[in-house]
């Protein structure tokens, strides 16, 4: 299922904000690159909360929840492939998916965030680039996230063969053109009408990840719980 959502209310993108936030964030359990507080993750996550209720009315929530089960089916750790355009690598994306992978214990939603040009002296996981996409197979996902009008001419030709390999294909883009069509699962923003914003989407999908089915009408108790997860910050690992 694939479609573009638009609604009544517009909140604006400032993209040059967006991509300041989305700098290099964090991989807990690999290594930090830069630290991100326990009261940032919890004003966030009150965040996306309130965002989840003002959308509560709109097909946006019940939405990203469809697309986030999609992202549940990837068959092993390591198999999530994220990957941006050139110039908007998904960071923050990265990071959130990655949280909820050791919150919700899903290690299948820990991504592998490919590349167009990463450092040759990047840590490990920081440097895997496009010829990864070469080796995507069933049972893999490739996420892809453009926030571009138009998806780069590179990047549809990898997602194409991407998906000729067995991959799924998912994304997020805000053009509903050629990359929409080309992925099995698509969510297709429309600055000028929805709602919430492309960083919002993002968020939106990353917590749904979190959710399991079993858990997405858990009660008061099992929220709090959750929520409190996520104020106090990633684990330490020795």
């Amino acid at each position: 299922m694939r479609g573009t959502l638009s609604g009544a209310v517009h909140a604006g993108s400032p993209r040059a904000a967006a991509r300041v936030r989305r700098a290099p964030a964090i991989f807990p359990d690999r290594r930090p690159l830069c630290g991100t507080s326990g009261h940032h993750r919890g004003m966030e996550a009150q965040h996306v909360a309130v965002l989840r209720e003002i959308l509560a009315s709109t097909p946006w929530v019940e939405r990203t929840e469809e697309f986030a089960r999609t992202l549940r089916r990837t068959r092993d750790p390591g198999g999530l492939l994220l990957v941006g355009t050139p110039d908007d690598e998904p960071w923050h994306l990265a990071a959130h998916l990655d949280d909820e992978s050791r919150y919700a214990g899903l290690p299948q939603l820990a991504p592998s965030l490919v590349r167009w040009n990463p450092p040759p002296d990047a840590p490990s996981h920081l440097r895997i680039g496009l010829e990864r996409l070469e080796q995507a197979r069933r049972g893999e996902t490739l996420f892809v996230v453009a926030e571009e009008d138009a998806a780069p001419v590179p990047l549809l030709e990898r997602v194409d063969d991407a998906r000729r390999t067995g991959a799924t294909v998912l994304a997020l883009d805000q053009g509903g053109g050629e990359l929409a069509a080309l992925a099995n699962d698509a969510i297709s923003l429309t600055p000028d009408t929805a709602p919430l914003t492309f960083e919002g989407l993002q968020h939106l999908v990353s917590t749904a990840a979190g959710q399991p089915d079993a858990r997405r009408k858990a009660g008061l108790r099992d929220r709090l719980h959750r929520f409190l997860d996520v104020v106090s910050g990633p684990r330490i690992l020795d």
